[in-house]
């Protein structure tokens, strides 16, 4: 794959933009997810970012009729790959970070290290996965190839987008339902543009009870 030039001011003004926008759409979306997650222990993490990440996608595209926050619920359609991304990642990179921070003196920094990355190397996964009608798996590659192709600036925008779309925990976790939305909008801009030619000619609409097989 050809090497993918980052546009950080211009994708984070974008994602603002986006967020700005659509601001009650997406926080209502955002407080239905979070919940749904919380209450079921993170067992519906996968599903409900997902159905973020389909609803943000939507509006980025200005379809028609305008997508409301119920579009969240459409993550359901890919349960099965974004439940196994979100659980097999999560434990990978918890274990990972676990295992080098054991390590004296530098283990911290290490640790830190790995979860940003493996986190910048899968920040395109879900997309992949809702947009694509894409396996975890598969979509997990697809993401890796990408961002190795321009490693340190795809490091940098994931820090920068998981910086925002985490200082909303500071406020007793309650402010992450504003800050969420954020860091979904800004990758959504860079995925559109990286990934615009591979799209088909129609996009999906996300519709679809079935997962792919």
């Amino acid at each position: 794959m050809q090497k993918v030039n980052i546009k950080f001011g211009e994708w984070i003004e974008e994602g603002f933009n986006l967020y700005k926008h659509n601001f009650g759409t997406l926080v209502l979306a955002s407080v239905i997810a979070l919940v749904l997650s919380a209450i079921t222990i993170g067992i519906l993490t996968g599903p409900m970012i997902a159905g973020l990440v389909i609803l943000t996608l939507q509006l980025l595209r200005k379809e028609e009729p305008k997508p409301d926050a119920g579009r969240v619920f459409r993550g359901f359609n890919y349960f099965l790959n974004s439940f196994l991304f979100m659980v097999i990642w999560g434990l990978a990179i918890l274990i990972g970070s676990f295992i080098l921070a054991l390590f004296p003196v530098i283990g911290q920094l290490f640790s830190l290290f790995f979860a940003y990355s493996a986190q910048a190397f899968l920040m395109f996964g879900l997309y992949l996965i809702v947009d694509k009608q894409m396996h975890f798996w598969p979509a997990s590659l697809e993401s890796i190839h990408t961002v190795k192709t321009n490693f340190w600036p795809f490091l940098g925008l994931s820090v920068i987008a998981s910086v925002i779309g985490s200082i909303g925990a500071i406020a007793f976790g309650i402010g992450i339902v504003l800050t969420i939305p954020i860091q979904v909008c800004i990758l959504a801009v860079a995925y559109q543009e990286i990934f615009e030619e591979a799209r088909q000619p129609s996009s999906p609409d996300f519709t679809s009870s079935a997962e792919p097989l």
